[in-house]
């Protein structure tokens, strides 16, 4: 995920746009940020690509 390069005039400014891009975010986007890092890392350490699978269960809420 990669976007247009933006200039700031202070690091306080570019840290507030991180934390407003990041926030902007949705949970599943935010995820697969993490699993691609989490690649490239792995990656460059010579360690062999594995498929990162997503598992979802669905659980029912007992009515309290």
């Amino acid at each position: 995920m990669q976007g247009p390069v933006r200039t700031f005039s202070s690091f306080r400014e570019a840290e507030e746009a991180d934390a407003a891009f990041y926030a902007s975010l949705t949970p599943e986007e935010r995820l697969d940020l993490l699993l691609e890092i989490i690649a490239r890392h792995r990656e460059s350490i010579g360690e062999t690509a594995e498929r990162f699978e997503r598992v979802y269960r669905v659980v029912e809420l007992s009515q309290s």
